[in-house]
């Protein structure tokens, strides 16, 4: 997987909106049969690290699973399915259910032992400092 600036129909960001939804489209094609859905996705950077918020509304935090693979954050999970009513008929189902899995190649190495992870509100905000080579540095112009 890549990094890839990601932006929703109707939102107003970055130009890369058509090559994302057709990155977006190309991984759904793809997708394993173990992968039933992918949670949206936020990331950003700042000097001194990545912050990537995801959005899983409605599981427990023992659902979600958060590893660093090969340089590359895969956050996984399943949301389990509503128990089906005997007498009930659905006439819409619009939420998704099943396993998932995100993975993120991160361009630069981050410091394993200061990650941290927060899960509130429905939200995974996943925070991965870099490490002190990676982050960008001001060089001084002496005056000769």
């Amino acid at each position: 997987m890549k990094l890839i600036q990601c932006e929703r129909p109707g939102l107003v960001g970055l130009g890369f909106g058509r090559l994302s939804n057709l990155q977006d489209e190309l991984d759904r094609l793809f997708e394993s049969p173990l992968t039933g859905w992918a949670p949206a996705v936020d990331v950003h950077e700042d000097k001194d690290s990545f912050i990537v918020s995801t959005e899983l509304p409605g599981l427990k935090r023992e659902d979600i699973e958060v590893t660093l693979q090969d340089g590359a954050l895969v956050i996984s999970g399943e949301r389990k399915a509503e128990v089906k009513q005997e007498g009930v008929e659905i006439h819409r189902q619009e939420r998704y259910y099943g396993k998932f899995q995100r993975a993120l190649t991160l361009p630069t190495p981050v410091a394993l032992d200061k990650i941290k992870a927060q899960y509130k509100d429905g939200v995974l905000t996943v925070t991965l400092p870099k490490v002190e080579e990676a982050k960008p540095k001001q060089i001084d112009i002496s005056v000769n």
